[in-house]
């Protein structure tokens, strides 16, 4: 809990972005911070948080839309976020990412309801991989999209 009361006070200065989905009777149901890298030019989605009894239902396409919105209004062009795997959710678990890793990227399977096909859903691409981010066999995935028309 006290995690998680640091990641909340960290989005809040100004220079941050922190926004709240409710329910009809005013509980959070839904939360997505972004913060601005490469001189506000990039804008990194972190976190996005959904309650569980709402995934499914729109909440996290509507967050992402939402900070869309506001980071583009402030200059960024881009969205960015890392999901890691750290849990063998994706074919990307568990080998060695430093052979033949674009075959990999490109036929990468979502094994166990991954974030990335999510992400995937609403616009995003995957741009990158850290092998090992996360211990041997347990990569962070890099995605991204561009804010507004191209």
């Amino acid at each position: 809990m006290e995690a998680a009361r640091i990641e909340v006070r960290e989005s809040l200065p100004a220079e941050r972005i922190s926004r709240v989905a409710l329910d009809e009777k005013d509980h959070v149901i839904g939360w997505i911070g972004g913060q601005f890298i490469y001189d506000g030019n990039v804008c990194e989605v972190h976190p996005l948080a959904v309650d569980q009894k709402h995934r499914g239902q729109g909440v996290g396409r509507a967050l992402i839309n939402d900070l869309e919105e506001v980071a583009g209004s402030r200059g960024a062009v881009t969205l960015w976020l890392g999901t890691d795997d750290e849990n063998a959710m994706t074919s990307l678990s568990g080998v060695n990412l430093y052979e033949n890793l674009f075959e990999q990227l490109k036929n990468i399977k979502d094994f166990k309801g991954h974030p990335f096909a999510f992400y995937q859903k609403v616009g995003f691409q995957i741009v990158g991989v850290l092998p090992d981010a996360n211990g041997v066999g347990k990569p962070d995935i890099y995605m991204a999209k561009p804010i507004g028309c191209r």
